[in-house]
């Protein structure tokens, strides 16, 4: 086994130099770090991860929480997932995943929450680690999310210039930051387009829109295009327009939001606001590392903007 001696010697620099570059990279220069990794991997060199905690008195495991059922049918919280452990793997840190019905057992440096509602701030208070949420939120935590209201005023506008009449909001039944969000997206461009604005909202699943769509198509008018708060809700109302025997996209359109998993078997394809789930993990995972190496001093938050992507459920231009 190559150790760290070798290393030092193949890189032409001192042992602590080594040491300095594995358990510090932030205090020495590219160069140096550079001539150090590239000796570790023509050796396989592969530093001990229980030493380094040692030595930097930290467990190099951050804690991912999620807060809301997963469906293990949707790769988006997998994307999310692969995001994170892409970014933190580098700083040689492990990543735990704690879910809504798991106890918070063991030590960590850190802390990244997804799925966060308001209920949970009084226990996410009390934390003391450094936290990151996943989502954005209005109570002052730092946090990586797409820009919600950017989202769908992208795909109001766009089902506005494809020459829907109509634009109904399909929401999500949540007075949560994100859902508010994305709701503010919708109104902003129905007000400029001086029309009247529409607005039902359901749980986040796809038969409760279907239902509602086959039991009130009367009250739907041709040039009519449905803005959804998720994919998810998007297919409620495709297969319910679907079953009344309504066309799309002449007649009826469709947008979703997500754009990880369900747009792309979904028949007709959907055209949805797609997120980019795994570079949102990896800034989550910088994040987090920059506010543990800086001691828990505030990241501010960052925006994605979502890209609308075009398929079957609607006109194009």
């Amino acid at each position: 086994m190559p150790t760290l001696a070798d290393v030092a010697k193949r890189a032409n620099v001192s042992k602590m130099t080594v040491s300095r570059v594995i358990n510090h990279p932030e205090q020495v220069t590219d160069e140096l770090k550079e001539l150090v990794f590239t000796a570790m991997a023509e050796l396989d060199y592969r530093p001990n991860i229980a030493a380094k905690a040692l030595v930097s008195n930290r467990s190099q495991i951050i804690k991912l929480f999620i807060l809301e059922e997963i469906d293990t049918t949707e790769p988006y919280y997998m994307n999310l997932l692969m995001g994170i452990a892409k970014r933190i793997g580098k700083e040689h840190y492990s990543l735990q995943l704690v879910t809504n019905d798991a106890f918070d057992v063991g030590s960590c440096d850190g802390y990244i929450i997804t799925g966060v509602r308001e209920r949970d701030f009084d226990w996410i208070n009390r934390l003391e680690k450094p936290v990151v949420l996943f989502g954005e939120n209005r109570m002052g935590y730092d946090y990586v999310d797409s820009d919600n209201q950017y989202g769908t005023a992208k795909a109001t506008q766009y089902a506005l210039e494809v020459g829907y009449q109509t634009v109904v909001y399909i929401g999500i039944d949540e007075a949560e930051p994100f859902e508010l969000s994305r709701e503010a997206g919708y109104l902003k461009v129905m007000e400029e387009a001086g029309l009247i604005p529409r607005m039902l909202r359901f749980d986040n699943h796809s038969t409760t829109p279907e239902k509602y769509i086959t039991e009130h198509w009367d009250e739907f008018t041709d040039k009519t295009c449905f803005v959804c708060s998720s994919d998810r809700l998007a297919l409620g109302i495709v297969r319910g327009i679907t079953q009344v025997g309504g066309q799309l996209p002449e007649q009826f359109g469709v947008i979703g939001f997500d754009g990880v998993f369900l747009d792309q078997i979904s028949s007709p394809k959907l055209t949805t606001v797609k997120q980019d789930i795994i570079r949102m993990g990896e800034v989550c995972g910088e994040m987090l590392l920059k506010k543990i190496s800086e001691k828990g001093a505030s990241q501010g938050y960052r925006h994605f903007f979502p890209e609308l992507i075009i398929r079957e459920t609607t006109r194009k231009r």
